[in-house]
């Protein structure tokens, strides 16, 4: 009967546990890179799916808290665990009725589209609109003349909005009282008399609102240029409304 041997320990004599190391096959550089390659794309993909993703300001409806042209990371995790929207945050969502008709996009390039759907770059050419919560399901929202804007009744005081406007605007559509409905919110930008916002779109079938189901997450920084790096937190005003 066949019987397993153990090499000998050179100083004691004494069969030894140690078993030859076997040697690991490497790939070769050119299966190796590829591979380490794709590993990254998918990591990507994932990250941008998933955690956070890269979006690129297209105008001036959000300043002076966003200039055209910024970079900001939107967190697409927190509402997994179902948290929603609050008042005050910035968030972005696709366009839930066509308010982007008539505004013209600059198709992307296959380079950008690329990059893109794996996160690598802010999306090109998607229909998304970045603008601050101020209503919630049950707030109901108010503007007369050219403000303050009031929410559930308290005036609020708001330092983000764009220097020389005013909260309101004393105009048609410009002058509302409506009452935020479940699952969706009242949005509106900051540079309040260059925003298009839900004030203006209160006859496309949603009122003005937007569904829950449209936003794709809050922006949480912005990441470029490096010169306007900031965080994008909530507004003080919006914690009397708790």
């Amino acid at each position: 009967m066949a019987t397993e041997t153990r090499p000998e320990d050179p100083e004691t004599g004494e069969q030894s546990d140690a078993r030859p190391e076997r040697r690991r096959r490497r790939l070769s550089p050119w299966a190796e890179y590829p591979l380490l390659a794709v590993v990254a794309l998918v990591l990507a993909f994932l990250i941008k799916t998933f955690l956070v993703q890269a979006f690129l300001i297209p105008s001036g409806s959000m300043q002076n808290t966003l200039q055209e042209d910024d970079r900001v990371l939107v967190d697409k995790f927190t509402p997994w665990f179902g948290s929603e929207p609050g008042r005050g945050e910035v968030v972005v969502f696709r366009d839930p009725a066509d308010w982007l008709a008539g505004h013209q996009v600059e198709p992307p390039s296959t380079v950008q589209k690329a990059l893109g759907f794996v996160g690598l770059m802010p999306a090109a050419g998607e229909q998304h609109l970045i603008k601050r919560v101020i209503g919630v399901a049950g707030d109901t929202v108010e503007c007369t003349g050219t403000g303050p804007l009031t929410l559930n009744g308290t005036p609020l005081t708001e330092p983000y909005v764009y220097a020389g406007n005013t909260p309101c605007s004393d105009d048609e559509g410009g002058r509302f009282k409506v009452t935020v409905p479940a699952g969706h919110l009242w949005v509106m930008g900051d540079h309040r008399q260059a925003s298009q916002d839900s004030r203006y779109h209160q006859n496309d079938g949603h009122g003005g609102m937007v569904p829950l189901t449209d936003v794709v997450g809050r922006a949480i920084v912005v990441a470029w240029p490096v010169p306007h790096w900031s965080t994008l937190p909530i507004p003080d005003t919006f914690d009397t409304n708790d």
